[in-house]
C-alpha cells in the first residue's frame, strides 16, 4: 500500500454472491456506515454498473460539515469488486471500494480506499494524513462489521 491509502479487510459468513449485493447497494450504505448516511442512484442509473453514477450524503467524521459527494462506479465485477470515484466527471479525488475473495464458506471482505496522487492530495495527506488514516480505517472497521451481522443474522 501506497501512503495515500489504506484498507481493512474482515471475513463473512456469507458466499460472495450475498456480499456483492450488499456491498454494491449503495442506496443501503446509510445502515452500516459512521459517516454516510444516505446515497441515491443519480443520471438514470439504478444499479451497480461500470459508469453508474450516485450521490452519497455526509456527514464528516459523523459531526459534520455535511454534504453530498458526487459518485461514479469505476469497477464492477460480480463478485469480486465494486469501486467507484468520488468527485465530478474526470476530477476525482478519492476511489472507495470492495473486494471479495471466496473464503471457505464465507467471503473475505475488504474494504479500501486511496486518494488520488494529485498535489494539493498529497498535501493534506503530508499533514492529515495520520489522523484522516485511522478515522477511515475505523469507518471502514464498522461497516464491515455492520455489514457482517446482517449478513450472518
Amino acid at each position: 500500500m501506497s501512503g495515500l491509502e489504506r484498507e481493512v479487510t474482515l471475513t463473512i459468513a456469507a458466499p460472495p454472491e450475498k456480499v456483492w449485493d450488499l456491498v454494491s447497494d449503495v442506496t443501503r450504505i446509510g445502515e452500516f456506515s459512521p459517516e454516510t448516511f444516505e446515497a441515491a442512484w443519480t443520471h438514470g442509473a439504478t444499479g451497480p454498473a461500470e459508469g453508474a453514477r450516485f450521490k452519497g450524503h455526509v456527514k464528516r467524521n459523523g459531526v459534520g460539515p455535511t454534504y453530498w459527494s458526487p459518485c461514479t462506479v469505476t469497477r464492477c465485477v460480480q463478485p469480486e469488486v465494486f469501486e467507484f470515484a468520488v468527485g465530478l466527471d474526470g476530477s476525482a479525488w478519492t476511489h472507495w471500494g470492495y473486494r471479495l475473495e471466496p473464503d471457505g464458506d464465507g467471503t473475505r471482505v475488504t474494504e479500501y480506499f486511496r486518494l488520488e496522487p494529485k498535489w494539493f492530495l498529497r498535501g493534506y495527506w503530508m499533514v492529515l494524513g495520520t489522523l484522516r488514516g485511522r478515522t477511515n480505517e475505523r469507518g471502514m472497521r464498522t461497516t464491515l462489521t455492520r455489514m457482517k451481522e446482517v449478513l450472518e443474522a
